[in-house]
């Protein structure tokens, strides 16, 4: 079995918040398996386990560009908070997002390859890339982008600079704005149940599995526990089946929204700054390491 380390333990107690003797016992029972390890926890300890599963792990920002019924997201990380706020750092990313508009590149080398120059620096985006980490003496990375050139219409919302969204429909203006809201606010994993990526399902199937089975209950009983453990699931992460942020009424889920509206949304992309990147832990991975010794200790 591999060592269970303390930035092991570290990780998943920052993925599930956790205690720290419960992450290290279900690192050691997955034997080291990260993602396995999270489901043991989320089986013990429930949904207070997934709490912290969207913390943001990374700095930087994301910037968004439309033009008609062309537009792009870009993320853009960097080390620090102050960094994201740099104003030649913001440029960059900007000027990041107009390039995959207007140029299309498959890729982020390709969108790096592309002529630009700022600050006295190119003469493409990655010797600006370059020349901008010299100047301000941090790390920056082109993490990923979107873009949307179908011809249906677009609508975007940037909270802050850490979450950005774009949603490309056909209606309503204000119906798709208030959507791509919702997206920032509720972060569905899908626009629909059947959109929703069979891993994910599968993850949130063997949860519920585990758990039922620890109900005791007969097997046709626990069948059915677990599929309307997927089924509520499902509802939770999929845009057109969870309720409206504005629902007057508290109830109205937002295909209903938009079935009123005479709107449809087609899809829809959610950018959230460092999700998914582990920060630099080292303080905090001494302290679990102090902690978990002296346990040992005890």
């Amino acid at each position: 079995m591999p060592a269970i380390t303390a930035s092991m333990v570290a990780e998943l107690r920052a993925k599930t918040d956790a205690p720290m003797m419960e992450c290290k016992k279900a690192l050691t029972e997955a034997d080291g398996d990260m993602g396995r390890a999270e489901e043991i926890l989320r089986v013990k300890l429930g949904n207070k386990a997934g709490k912290a599963a969207a913390r943001i792990t990374a700095e930087g920002v994301v910037a968004a560009v439309v033009d008609g019924t062309t537009g792009a997201l870009v993320e853009i990380n960097c080390e620090t908070d102050f960094v994201s706020k740099n104003d030649s750092f913001l440029a960059f990313a900007k000027a990041a997002a107009e390039l995959v508009a207007r140029s299309n590149p498959a890729d982020v080398a390709a969108l790096s390859a592309l002529p630009y120059s700022q600050d006295g620096f190119g003469p493409t985006l990655e010797d600006v890339r370059k020349g901008l980490i010299g100047k301000i003496g941090e790390n920056m990375s082109i993490r990923r982008f979107k873009r949307y050139a179908g011809g249906g219409a677009l609508a975007h919302y940037l909270h802050g600079t850490r979450i950005g969204v774009m949603v490309e429909y056909a209606g309503d203006a204000v119906a798709a704005k208030d959507v791509a809201m919702h997206v920032a606010a509720m972060k569905p994993a899908a626009l629909s149940s059947a959109d929703v990526p069979a891993e994910l399902v599968d993850k949130e199937r063997r949860i519920a599995t585990e758990k039922a089975a620890e109900s005791g209950k007969p097997a046709e009983i626990v069948a059915k526990m677990v599929e309307g453990s997927v089924q509520k699931f499902l509802k939770e992460v999929s845009l057109l089946d969870q309720v409206f942020v504005k629902a007057a009424d508290g109830k109205q889920t937002v295909g209903a929204m938009l079935k009123g509206a005479k709107t449809e949304v087609k899809g829809f992309t959610l950018y959230v700054v460092g999700e998914g990147i582990e920060k630099k832990t080292d303080d905090f991975a001494a302290e679990v390491a102090a902690q978990v010794a002296a346990a040992k200790g005890a």
